[in-house]
């Protein structure tokens, strides 16, 4: 699907979707415990429906209920052990990273899969370890399968590439039977999805000792707790309405918990630094997924103010490389930014000529925003693969037009 927008400002109040980032979390733990659980407020976007598929795979059961999703564990009865299973993770390196080691330690192992650029992303820090343990690895036409007995020890990895590794590692090692400890040997990046992820295992009753973030300590033989909660509005998908306020629109952001544990709460603090006249540097090294937001504030913060937005190498990793995607939208848009390959320099203006045709590039983030800087644009923008919202926000445009937004949409042509 293309979009087309008519610049305009959007005016009116909003309620963020929810925390996709949460409710991976939330889904799996409900999943590996012995009971049942109820969870509200849980959107079936692209990414968590991949997540409930392969947990189902691996042997829980979920039951949609009017306002709430009905989660029945796995524990003490997971899948045949027979063949390994395949687990179809789409597009989410989420559901990938965090769904390996979990497979190891209830089926001894799965085969993997994805689309887009998911299985091209890097899963170095897992190899290492399944080397090191004897554990066998392959992928092949876009399967990657993994098998062994996964057991108690140290596992020492990176916290520079992805904090997914860590996340996944932390849902792991207490089902095993012996206590373990995850060593980092980097500094750790994006702190803030890993104290999400020793929140949710908190409240289903699992123990982790973090020792300042450079070692946790796993006891094993610990057993998943079921209990009922609501998940909370997306703070990373909030960052877009921020965005929006930023570039002059009129909007009341409604639903987000201040006292939430999501890293991408720095939303907030950025934007506020962001309505300042000096040259600025941002450190987005804990929070990557709110550069392309960010950029776009950067790039309509008015004529003449420069914004460096550092420690961002991680972004070419993403759904798409982010640091080239958001250079290259913005700067067709009619912005001045400039990519380096660790970082972005983006040079103010006041507003942007638009007029163009623009790609989403498969990325949720970069077409939600390209749809926000649009509205600071002279003339109407085209986004293509609009559609690929849906990885996270399936109620994008529909929101967005509910704020006054003008688009038209159009179904693109097939080859």
């Amino acid at each position: 699907m293309n979009v087309t927008i008519t610049p305009r400002l959007l005016q009116g109040t909003i309620t963020p979707p929810p925390s996709k980032s949460q409710a991976h979390r939330v889904l799996i733990a409900s999943a590996l415990s012995g009971g049942g659980s109820i969870l509200k407020n849980v959107a079936l976007s692209q990414d968590i429906e991949a997540t409930i598929r392969c947990l189902e795979v691996l042997g829980a059961s979920f039951r949609r209920e009017v306002d709430a999703l009905a989660v029945t564990g796995l524990a003490g009865r997971p899948a045949s052990r027979g063949e390994l299973p395949l687990l179809d993770c789409g597009e989410s390196g989420s559901t990938l990273r965090f769904l390996i080691p979990i497979a190891l330690a209830v089926l001894g192992g799965g085969r993997f899969t994805g689309h887009g650029r998911l299985m091209e992303r890097p899963q170095g820090p897992y190899f290492e370890l399944f080397r090191e343990k004897g554990i066998s690895f392959e992928q092949k036409d876009s399967v990657l399968t993994i098998s062994g007995r996964l057991e108690a020890g140290t596992f020492s990895l990176p916290g520079n590439v992805s904090s997914q590794f860590i996340t996944g590692l932390l849902y792991a090692l207490p089902l095993l039977p012996g206590d373990s400890e995850i060593l980092l040997t980097t500094s750790l990046e994006s702190r803030g999805y890993v104290d999400m992820t020793l929140d949710v295992l908190e409240q289903f009753g699992v123990r982790v000792e973090n020792q300042d973030y450079a070692r946790f300590l796993v006891p094993g033989g610990q057993s998943f707790q079921a209990r009922d909660l609501t998940v909370e509005a997306d703070w990373s998908n909030a960052a877009f309405w921020y965005e929006a306020v930023s570039l002059g629109c009129q909007l009341d952001i409604q639903g987000l918990n201040a006292y939430s544990v999501q890293g991408d709460m720095r939303i907030v603090p950025c934007f506020l630094k962001l309505q300042g006249r000096d040259p600025l540097d941002l450190d987005v090294s804990q929070c990557p997924d709110l550069v392309p937001p960010l950029a776009a504030m950067a790039a309509l913060r008015g004529e003449g103010l420069t914004t460096r937005l550092v420690n961002a190498a991680r972004l070419r990793i993403k759904e798409s490389d982010r640091l080239s995607t958001v250079t290259e939208v913005l700067n067709a848009l009619g912005a001045e930014v400039e990519e380096h390959d660790d970082h972005l320099v983006i040079h103010g203006k006041d507003t942007l000529p638009g007029g163009v045709t623009v790609s989403g590039h498969n990325d949720h983030r970069i077409a939600m925003m390209a749809a926000i800087a649009a509205t600071n644009c002279d003339a109407p923008v085209t986004i293509t693969g609009a559609e690929c919202v849906k990885k996270s926000y399936p109620n994008f445009w529909a929101d967005y037009e509910a704020l006054g937004g003008v688009i038209a949409r159009t179904e693109e042509a097939q080859p």
